[in-house]
């Protein structure tokens, strides 16, 4: 295989990534697919509340302080799952250079941060009648305000430079760097002998939960995800469409610009 070959094979899933992010296709593809997201994330998250909230059983121990887990567990599984997607945006924007992900990194991260305030503000409602504390240093309770300081961390460190690349390289690093934490996060209540409960729902195991306040959990944790998805679409098509704008107002100021210099 000869150096060009090597090259091209090498360059090609960087193209293919490319070919996707080209502005003007993204702003139409994402206005197609925005009103349905946020439509259904609406409607499906006001489903799966509604239906936890009024309608699920109650638990046998904890009673009807359960029910702030249809806010509270959705919100802590996107808390983990959008600094996921925020490390996925960072390394294509530091292998591949995508054009589109340094700005859906610097969006997702106010956002993700957001869903975690909430993961720690109803975690702690929840842990006050369980615990008798409204807040314990927790394995995994730590865990997830790190991961709360990781997002205000990435905030702040892509604001932080005059060149807005500098910023989302450095952000891109935070981000890759913090991705440690996310199993520390998951494995945390197995790892370490810890006062939050283990996971009721495992992917190599039955769910120990009742189906009557499964189903609602489920349809709450879709609803989020796809409202998730929507503020995150919206916030970078936002993005995009003001750098085009800064880009047509420097492009009309650059001739007028030099015709001063001229005159």
């Amino acid at each position: 295989m000869d150096a060009s070959t090597t090259a091209a094979s090498v360059r090609g899933p960087g193209r293919n990534l490319h070919r996707f992010a080209n502005p003007g296709r993204f702003l139409r593809l994402s206005g197609a697919v925005l009103p349905w997201l946020a439509v259904s994330g609406v409607l499906v998250t006001a489903a799966g509340l509604i239906w936890g909230l009024l309608f699920a059983p109650a638990d046998w121990q904890q009673g009807d302080t359960v029910r702030i887990m249809y806010i509270h567990v959705p919100a802590a599984w996107l808390a983990s799952s959008g600094y996921l997607g925020l490390a996925i945006c960072s390394l294509l924007s530091l292998v591949w250079r995508h054009p589109l992900a340094d700005l859906a990194a610097v969006e997702i991260g106010p956002v993700g941060a957001v869903f975690t305030a909430i993961c720690l503000a109803t975690g702690s409602l929840w842990g006050k009648p369980m615990w008798g504390a409204w807040w314990v240093w927790d394995a995994r309770l730590t865990s997830v305000l790190v991961l709360f300081f990781l997002y205000l961390g990435h905030i702040a460190l892509v604001r932080a430079f005059d060149d807005p690349q500098r910023g989302y390289r450095a952000g891109a690093i935070l981000a890759l760097v913090g991705v440690v934490n996310l199993p520390i996060i998951k494995f945390s209540v197995d790892w370490w002998n810890t006062l939050h409960q283990p996971a009721s729902i495992t992917l190599t195991g039955s769910p120990t939960m009742y189906v009557g306040m499964l189903w609602p959990l489920l349809i709450s944790a879709i609803g989020y995800t796809l409202l998730f998805a929507a503020i995150v679409l919206a916030r970078t098509r936002a993005a995009v469409m003001e750098r085009r704008i800064r880009a047509l107002l420097m492009a009309q100021a650059a001739p007028e610009g030099a015709a001063q210099a001229a005159a």
